[in-house]
């Protein structure tokens, strides 16, 4: 075994050294180059640049909940992580704790073993009871236990080609120069030789600390915390990585009820931390976590302090970090101008409290002055929306069709501003709406009334109409909102979102809606599960798809695909059927609405129908792809299509052929994703089966899919279009943002009253439905 270790390491020293392979990286774009050191990174997204990288696994991370032994696949998931980042090219060095607790392990079995076999020596064949263990001091367990922990660490990166390499260090190696320049010298050679150094304090031999030697601005070695952070700080890491067991830096300790986990800390912050007791294991605490992460912050090293024992999060927790998603606690130099995302929402639950309180009026009155605002700032929202345009086109990164839905025009803000007012008529009789009402017994009265959902976070691409028409349909039904456009249409969203804030101000609610503008990814956002009620997302089907997947507590509302269908029966007409195809496909191709699949009945084909179908897509430029049996009936049939689940979003269409209604209803079920469909036929019957067997959010009847918009259903305006098969299906207007409660007035009623030997017995009589509003009630 030692033989193969040998020729693994020899063979890895062969390769090209890290730094040329990180250059050449670099060099091809998948990699940053070296940056100059001395300063930390601003913000988590920058971390994806760092190149030298210390990891600190603390004694909580590797060792077994007993205290005895390591969490090997804990710890084998960690290997696994570091191997990855550093056969990417980057420096990976591991400060570890681990050596007491593997001692201790083999110690306490060492001395069961001699015990037993002194007992059946002496005592026969006598039970052995009462074998007491002698306390196990720490400086012996980590004699007996370091070189088992380097054959462990050893083993595992081997797997992964990747050689390592042992360092015991104590504090006076730090405070003699000549130890100091040789440790760095030895740290560096290794690193260029693109092994992963393993550092420990030499646990066996370690003299106590020097009092207030961390008053001379040098940080003493106590921990492995302090070890790390000096380390780092010595070999001019880029980031420091401390693993624990809690998930980072709370504001006061973590399991009260009042703990916030931090995302970011910033030295200064440090009286506003309340600390717990340290781990069970180990000699730091997060005191000395925060102690060390700031020095090491101050010497140009980015720190972040996350969980390395959770389950679910130990297998990428270190590539997370790397990745620059919002995992643990990010410790900054710099603090941003204005709120964080969590202060945000927090600002826009409160003052949406205060907002579902207000009048239906006063909703109102905010609605119908956002119309306002958009017609009489209209230069000033066009000016903006045309520096996104112009930078939109030099990029050159955005789709004609993007392009189109990014651009604002006079027209189109006059009918944001019409839809608004609609959204305000509508907002009259919305929150407070009584459902049902029930006299449970007498003087016990129970009503389910509409409320708001909450905090509504909505992600929205590429649309700044969007902005106006989303807030508006918040504001009518008493939601906060939380809002993240695409950087894309930057300033166009901020005049629009500072204009709803105007609007807002008029009853004092101005912090309902609220504009995220910090460099928050997407799928940090959909982590904020404490906060956030639903996530609406508007754009591309992978933008859905990403958002689904990433909102792991979060309901979802929206679509992921709009494949939709368009059935031609062979009683259809001639002329219906070509207009609706024509519309469905032709007039938005990248609306989710468009026609991407063509249904034909089997008899159309061959008939005068089917050429004009065939003369009509090709006069209007549209791609055919043929569906299998389709292309079976044709000598020279265009191309076939690769999946009959594609949506091309561009002037495409498949077209395919079919039996019957049946088969269609069938194919749809099988192909289609419950976004839209339509049957174009005379029959009556035919037609209704259709529209009864098939379980769409839309289902029509000789009409355009394209009428699958909530303006065109008279809702005003649209958060979205819903696949899912929850309160709210197709286009989701003020309605799909409502939930509801229920309320029971009684006059000291207990259940009690309702038992055997209760005097009371239930009703449950329907009464007239009645309108509750803040301070008044009346019946409709």
């Amino acid at each position: 075994m030692y033989l193969q270790k040998m020729f693994s390491c020899s063979q890895l020293l062969a390769r090209p050294n890290a730094l040329q392979t990180f250059k050449r990286a670099a060099s091809q774009g998948k990699m940053p180059l070296a940056r100059a050191h001395g300063k930390s990174f601003a913000h988590r997204s920058d971390l994806r640049q760092a190149k030298r990288i210390v990891v600190k696994l603390g004694s909580a991370v590797v060792t077994r909940g007993d205290e005895c032994g390591l969490a090997l696949g804990r710890l084998a998931s960690i290997v696994e992580q570091v191997a990855m980042l550093q056969n990417q090219g980057r420096e990976m060095m591991i400060v570890t704790s681990g050596a007491v607790a593997f001692g201790k392990q083999r110690l306490r079995h060492e001395i069961l073993l001699s015990q037993s076999v002194r007992q059946a020596l002496h005592s026969g064949q006598n039970q052995l009871k009462d074998m007491s263990l002698p306390v196990l001091e720490a400086r012996a367990c980590a004699a007996a236990g370091q070189s088992g922990l380097m054959a462990l660490y050893e083993a595992m990166f081997t797997q992964y080609s990747t050689c390592t390499a042992q360092i015991l260090v104590t504090n006076l190696d730090f405070h003699n120069d000549q130890k100091r320049r040789n440790l760095k010298s030895t740290l560096h050679e290794l690193l260029r030789m693109n092994i992963v150094p393993i550092i420990n304090t030499n646990d066996a031999v370690v003299p106590p600390p020097e009092p207030n030697s961390d008053l001379q601005g040098v940080i003493s070695i106590k921990d492995n915390d302090s070890l790390a952070a000096r380390l780092a700080v010595e070999m001019r890491a880029d980031l420091l990585i401390a693993l624990s067991d809690v998930e980072g830096l709370y504001d006061s300790p973590p399991g009260s009820d009042d703990a916030k986990l931090l995302d970011t800390f910033y030295p200064g912050d440090q009286h506003s931390i309340t600390y717990g007791t340290k781990s069970r294991v180990g000699i730091g605490g997060m005191e000395a976590k925060v102690k060390a992460a700031l020095w090491a912050l101050q010497g140009g090293t980015s720190v972040v302090i996350a969980n390395g024992t959770h389950p679910k999060v130990t297998g990428h927790v270190i590539t997370d970090i790397v990745e620059g998603k919002k995992v643990g606690t990010f410790f900054s130099e710099v603090k941003p101008a204005g709120p964080t995302v969590e202060q945000q929402t927090e600002m826009a639950r409160s003052a949406g409290r205060t907002l579902a309180s207000l009048e239906p009026e006063q909703r109102s009155d905010i609605i119908c002055a956002l119309a306002d605002l958009l017609t009489e700032r209209k230069d000033q929202i066009l000016s903006a929306n045309k520096k996104d345009m112009e930078h939109a086109v030099s990029t050159g990164r955005l789709s004609p069709a993007m392009l189109k839905r990014l651009s604002l025009s006079s027209s189109k803000l006059n009918s944001l501003s019409i839809g608004l007012r609609q959204i305000a008529v509508s907002s009259q009789d919305s929150v407070g709406r009584v459902l049902r009402r029930t006299r449970v017994a007498n003087n016990l009265e129970l009503e389910q009334i509409t409320v708001p959902i909450g905090v509504l976070l909505v992600i929205f691409e590429s649309r700044p109409d969007c902005l106006p028409q989303v807030s508006a349909l918040a504001i009518a039904s008493g939601n906060a909102l939380l809002l993240k456009g695409g950087k894309e249409a930057a300033n166009t969203n901020r005049i629009l979102h500072e204009l709803a804030q105007e609007a807002l101000s008029i009853h004092g609610v101005k912090d309902a809606i609220q504009l995220v503008s910090t460099r928050e990814e997407e799928e940090d956002l959909c982590r904020l599960e404490k906060m956030i009620d639903l996530i609406i997302p508007r754009g591309s089907s992978q933008l859905v798809r990403d958002i689904q997947r990433a909102a792991k507590g979060i309901p979802v509302l929206g679509h992921s695909e709009g494949i939709c269908h368009v059935y031609v029966d062979h009683e259809a007409s001639v002329d219906k059927a070509i207009k609706i195809i024509r519309d469905s496909k032709c007039d938005y191709p990248a609306a989710c609405n468009a026609m991407e699949t063509l249904l034909v009945h089997r008899e159309l084909l061959r008939t005068p129908l089917f050429d004009q179908i065939i003369d009509m897509l090709r006069t209007e430029h549209v791609k055919i792809h043929a569906g299998p049996k389709f292309a079976s009936y044709l000598t020279f049939s265009p191309s076939e299509v690769k999946s009959l689940r594609t949506e091309y979003g561009d002037l495409e269409c498949c077209i395919e052929v079919v039996d019957s209604m049946q088969e269609a209803v069938d194919h749809i079920h099988k192909y289609g994703s419950s976004h839209t469909d339509v049957i174009v036929t005379e029959n009556e019957d035919t037609a209704e089966q259709f529209l009864q067997q098939l379980d769409s959010a839309c289902v029509f009847w000789n009409a355009s899919s394209r009428f699958a918009d909530g303006y065109r259903f008279g809702l005003g305006a649209e958060v979205g279009i819903s696949t899912a098969r929850i309160h709210a299906r197709g286009p989701v207007g003020l309605e799909g943002l409502l939930t509801t409660k229920w309320v029971l007035r009684g006059e000291g009623h207990t259940a009690a009253d309702f038992s055997e030997q209760g005097s009371m017995t239930y009703l449950h009589e329907n009464l007239p439905v009645a309108r509750v509003l803040p301070g008044r009630r009346t019946t409709s």
